[in-house]
């Protein structure tokens, strides 16, 4: 891992632009999710792996593969 890795890291001003959007599409799908599952505990894990993908997208932004700040 990145020596940096636990630290938080600054997102610029296009990766919050970036962020603010795809958190928006993720808001809209489990929207549709929400409305369209069933309830039930397949229901609960699939917008929780969802909620954790969301907030990997956000990682993905600001980090390289090897885990260094994204500049």
């Amino acid at each position: 891992m990145h020596p940096s890795t636990f630290d938080y890291l600054m997102p610029t001003e296009a990766q919050q632009n970036a962020m603010k959007i795809l958190r928006h599409s993720a808001k809209v799908y489990c929207d549709m999710l929400e409305h369209h599952l069933p309830d039930g505990p397949d229901k609960d894990f699939i917008i929780r792996a969802h909620r954790a993908n969301a907030m990997w997208a956000n990682v993905a932004i600001t980090r390289n593969p090897d885990g260094s700040p994204r500049t």
